[in-house]
């Protein structure tokens, strides 16, 4: 008998399957981004090329439009959602790129593949305690030096139960909005190495604090 996901990977699914034709148009642009982001998004491409350990997985790509900027900047990149219709959405955009149904907990990649691993605001509606679960299999999937930039929502243990999303659509998930120091001992505890790390406040009229993390999988196993 085929085990079923847990609940929370159904509601994401179920809710970005749902609010992605108007997600597709209210969502900003990659070349709309804050300069900032648009830097570490630069940052990480160059690293990444220069190592050339092979493909970069953009791990909850949606409709897959950083995948496509990140491919743009030179680099040999991939995208997964969890949400079909994300990517059909992501498909029919970038034709030219592959995207595939999945998930993080448990990603179509074999060990040590990866040149990279992009999680761009995808992680944020895991909650804490699966939280260990992906960020294992990030160490699994990346090649030893491969590199890691995660960027999302952070805050103080808040829990967000958002009904509406996206130009009023039904959504079920959650937003789990964490310290960033627990997000970085999360990545270390699964063997990442944190490189580097960037806390922006909320820009005027805004009420979200925003996080990049970017880390890397040692070359040598740590010894025991």
């Amino acid at each position: 008998m085929t085990s079923q996901p847990p609940s929370y990977l159904a509601a994401i699914r179920e809710s970005y399957d749902t609010v992605a034709a108007d997600y597709v148009q209210l969502v900003k642009e990659p070349h709309e981004l804050d300069p900032l982001y648009r830097a570490m998004l630069a940052a990480f491409a160059d690293t990444v090329r220069a190592a050339g350990l092979g493909t970069v997985a953009d791990l909850g790509c949606g409709p897959g439009r950083v995948t496509a900027y990140l491919a743009g900047l030179g680099v040999p990149v991939l995208g997964i959602d969890l949400s079909p219709k994300m990517i059909e959405l992501a498909r029919r955009a970038h034709p030219e790129l592959t995207f595939t149904v999945g998930s993080m907990t448990a990603p179509p990649i074999g060990d040590d593949s990866l040149g990279g691993i992009l999680a761009f605001y995808s992680t944020h509606h895991t909650p804490p305690d699966q939280l260990p679960v992906v960020f294992a299999e990030f160490h699994r999937t990346l090649a030893p030096g491969g590199q890691l930039m995660l960027a999302g929502h952070v805050g103080d243990d808040q829990l967000l139960r958002p009904t509406q999303a996206y130009g009023g659509h039904p959504v079920s998930y959650e937003s789990h909005l964490l310290p960033p120091d627990k997000i970085a001992t999360l990545l270390a505890q699964a063997g990442l190495t944190l490189t580097a790390r960037l806390v922006q406040e909320p820009a005027e009229g805004a009420k979200r604090t925003h996080a990049i993390f970017l880390a890397r999988k040692p070359e040598h196993p740590s010894a025991s």
